[in-house]
């Protein structure tokens, strides 16, 4: 029979408490207990009161061969009492972690959280970047457009002076005089 120290939850919907116990393995989360080692309060504010445990029996179980979950071990280190399994846990952990480092992957959250923020920031100031040339390449051809809107205006009001100032040229006096007849008979036939 393998033993483990585990939680049960007691308590009530947003008020939870919970009781440690040396349980059997197989059993389930609210099944039957072998023995009740202490209790823990996660809402108590006075850290004293907050975990009430028996450090002798949880030793004695501990001495027997008895697993911790990670709850309950993290539990016994705050009360000063280290497990072999705990141990065994965190040179895992380390391990692992380590492994995966040397690859370039995220070990946590926290760290996924880092770097895609990082690639946030530099995804924004690339497009900061591309915003400032669009904004510079639209300034540059607005002051092109002006400049040969400018010069355009100048050519027409050089032409229209030339145009002024240049006498209109008279056709003979023959053709001027067929040009008036051809538009008074039109003018006659309108009438």
């Amino acid at each position: 029979m393998s033993v483990k120290l585990r939680m049960t939850r007691i308590g009530r919907r947003h008020k939870p408490f919970f009781r440690i116990n040396a349980v059997e393995s197989r059993t389930p989360r609210d099944g039957r207990i072998l023995e009740k080692l202490g209790h823990y309060d996660p809402i108590e504010k006075n850290q004293d009161k907050q975990i009430v445990l028996d450090t002798e029996r949880v030793k004695y179980w501990l001495d027997k061969g008895a697993i911790p979950s990670e709850t309950v071990s993290q539990i016994l280190l705050r009360l000063g009492i280290k497990t072999k399994c705990a141990e065994e846990r965190v040179a895992r952990r380390s391990r692992a972690r380590t492994a995966v480092r040397a690859k370039g992957i995220p070990f946590t959250k926290a760290e996924r959280e880092a770097i895609e923020k990082v690639a946030a920031a530099a995804k924004g100031a690339e497009a900061e970047q591309a915003k400032a040339k669009a904004e510079e390449k639209a300034k540059a051809e607005a002051e092109q457009a002006k400049a040969k809107a400018v010069v355009e205006a100048k050519e027409r009001a050089e032409a229209r002076k030339e145009a002024e100032t240049k006498p209109e040229p008279q056709a003979p006096e023959g053709q001027a005089k067929e040009q008036q007849e051809a538009s008074g008979g039109e003018d006659k036939k309108q009438q």
